[in-house]
């Protein structure tokens, strides 16, 4: 079924059941956000939309897209409008989210976005450009200053190509205007990722200017945050079933579920969003909620997607209704449990039921290769650090374990039923030039790909228990 694009026309003649902006869109955008993907359309764009319904003004949100046009091609010609689907198996509900401004896309219109970051009224920078779009060697905790697109920006700061390089560069021009920084504030399932995001632009601006780089340190803010919500991609079903029900067509839609979390550290060094009207946490310190979501959550997502895409199943919720799937899930939780922070009033039994109980919402159809993709930034901080505090105390961890061996099994991209699938992450090139030197041998295979420092530090191949361990668990699931 064809329809009209969704467009600030169509707002007038939306069904009265669906909600939508109810605050002038014309106002000053005093968010950039770069990464302007699904989840922030459905997670930090839904938490701006109750912002501007709730009367503050000038919070408006203008995303940029530093790799791709398809977000620009999807929501300018919407006005930057786009339907949110929250649905469970006993709810599902529609909304109209209209605090996006509009989409630059960087690769066309990179002084646009330039000029936007040096702008005063812009007070906010947030940023969901993934793990990799950090440039960090993150066991190392240091700038990865090899990397094609950080030597670019060193060379080229004026036309900045990665996202710390766009930063710095927004930076520099205001603090040539006399202007004040804006605060930087990481929304990627990073431990300390506002720690991390002032390592990467910090030691840019050094390599740029030491004076620029003393003024981002003193003057700035890079708070931490901790953001939780399912997104799962949306595929073309989706919006033409949108398409029957509502009329229009929403090449931007996101679907999610109901459960939507923000915790952010309260550090601003500009205007700071009212956001705890709207249900975000201010916190002096969102670490133990970061730990715990990406233990708990992320943890056992990444275990889920790389064991069920090795038995083939397509979707989480059709993986977690296997009682082999739940007993693993649990033992998972079971040794993650031990390693979690201590946050006042906070249920770990009643987590652990809710989070299982958001892994079956069927509706979602989230798919295991999704989740499974770039897990060589992933697992360092999902894997690695359970399984290293739990070592250090003297503790076992074999769903850990069989969690590291499976996404070592995952690399070779075939499935337990012959089915052959791409594996995508930054590292596949260095797992995979192990794998094929390695052949069979399970000990040379375990012992190779744990000594990646870039994923595994240098903790795990010094200790020959976990390799002779890693081993045996690959062994049995090739077995």
């Amino acid at each position: 079924m064809k329809g009209p694009r969704l467009n600030s026309h169509q707002l007038k003649q939306l069904p009265p059941e669906i909600a939508r902006p109810n605050y002038a869109r014309d106002q000053h955008a005093g968010v950039i956000h770069l990464g302007i993907g699904a989840f922030h359309r459905a997670h930090q764009a839904v938490y701006f939309d109750d912002l501007l319904n709730s009367g503050e003004a000038n919070w408006m949100i203008r995303g940029a897209s530093l790799r791709s046009d398809s977000a620009a091609r999807a929501l300018n010609p919407q006005d930057g409008l786009f339907t949110v689907r929250a649905a469970d198996d006993t709810q599902s509900n529609l909304r109209v989210i209209g605090s996006v401004a509009e989409v630059i896309n960087a690769k066309t219109n990179q002084h646009q976005l330039l000029a936007h970051l040096g702008a005063e009224q812009t007070k906010l920078v947030t940023l969901t450009v993934t793990e990799k779009g950090y440039h960090l060697d993150i066991a190392a905790k240091t700038l990865i200053a090899t990397s094609p697109e950080i030597k670019h920006d060193i060379a080229n700061i004026c036309a900045p190509i990665s996202a710390p390089g766009y930063l710095v560069a927004g930076l520099a021009a205001r603090k040539a205007a006399g202007l004040q920084p804006f605060t930087v504030l990481s929304c990627d399932n990073l431990p300390h990722n506002g720690d991390l995001t002032r390592l990467a632009v910090l030691a840019l601006a050094e390599r740029i200017s030491p004076a620029l780089a003393r003024w981002i340190d003193t003057e700035g803010a890079f708070p931490s945050s901790m953001v939780d919500r399912i997104v799962p991609a949306t595929s073309p079903a989706d919006v033409e079933a949108l398409t029957q029900i509502t009329g229009w067509q929403d090449k931007a839609m996101v679907k999610t579920e109901p459960f939507s979390q923000w915790v952010i550290e309260d550090q601003f060094c500009n205007d700071r969003p009212k956001l705890d009207t709207v249900g975000v946490q201010f916190t002096a310190d969102v670490s133990p909620w970061e730990t715990t979501k990406l233990r708990m959550l992320n943890g056992a997502h990444s275990t889920v997607a790389y064991v069920a895409s090795l038995a083939g199943h397509q979707f989480v919720s059709d993986a977690v209704q296997l009682p082999e799937f739940e007993r693993l899930i649990n033992q998972l939780w079971d040794e993650i449990e031990v390693t979690l922070p201590s946050i006042p009033r906070f249920s770990v039994t009643s987590y652990r039921r809710e989070l299982f109980e958001r892994f079956s919402n069927s509706t979602l159809q989230h798919r295991t290769h999704q989740i499974a993709m770039d897990g060589s930034q992933k697992i360092p901080q999902r894997i690695l650090a359970p399984l290293y505090e739990r070592k250090a105390r003297g503790l076992g961890s074999p769903a850990l374990i069989t969690a590291l061996a499976s996404w070592i099994k995952y690399q070779r991209g075939i499935d337990a039923l012959g089915n052959e699938f791409t594996v995508l992450d930054p590292l596949h090139s260095n797992i995979e030039a192990v794998l094929k030197s390695a052949g069979k041998d399970t000990y040379a295979i375990a012992k190779g790909v744990t000594a990646i420092e870039a994923i595994f530090g240098s903790k795990f191949t010094i200790d020959s228990e976990l390799v002779n361990t890693l081993a045996r668990t690959l062994k049995r699931i090739n077995a």
